[in-house]
């Protein structure tokens, strides 16, 4: 338990996708890698990124991150620049792949990144999530149990004092 705390302490979020949470009922998590270039890496260090567009598909048996926007490096000459929404490789076991993959196939479940962050190492890794699509009713619901989450709390608050 302290080293999950202590992982999740020294994680620094580059971009969150907070949408997906609202849109996609999670079924399971699990940490990947990126390859990258180096001009992407130093923009990630930066904060200059979105995934919230983006998607993890299967292709040639490998698995990418499609239409994650990572901002053009300025500093950096045109031979050096990167492209901004190029699809990106995701790096995983082959065992972690197959189980994603095969949700994928057999169940119509989505890939979906939650987080782009960097590791207690340094290292970029991405948070994807293996979701159901919700329906515009379990949407509805989802914000009724929030909001009556917070009325709660501040009754309860109220009543405290």
């Amino acid at each position: 338990m302290a080293k999950d705390q202590e992982r999740l302490k020294a994680q620094r979020f580059v971009a969150l996708n907070r949408k997906a949470r609202h849109d996609y009922a999670i079924v399971d998590t699990l940490e990947a890698g990126l390859v990258l270039m180096g001009t992407e890496v130093k923009v990630l260090r930066r904060g200059e990124a979105s995934i919230q567009d983006s998607f993890a598909s299967g292709k040639d048996g490998q698995l990418y991150l499609f239409n994650a926007y990572i901002a053009p490096y300025m500093q950096a000459g045109t031979h050096l620049q990167h492209e901004p929404n190029r699809p990106r490789a995701l790096l995983l076991h082959k065992k972690e792949k197959n189980k994603l993959l095969g949700a994928v196939k057999r169940e119509g479940l989505t890939i979906v990144p939650l987080s782009l962050y960097f590791n207690k190492r340094g290292i970029a890794k991405l948070e994807l999530g293996l979701a159901k699509g919700k329906h515009k009713a379990d949407k509805r619901e989802a914000i009724k149990q929030r909001d009556w989450q917070r009325d709660k709390a501040r009754i309860m608050r109220e009543k405290n004092r």
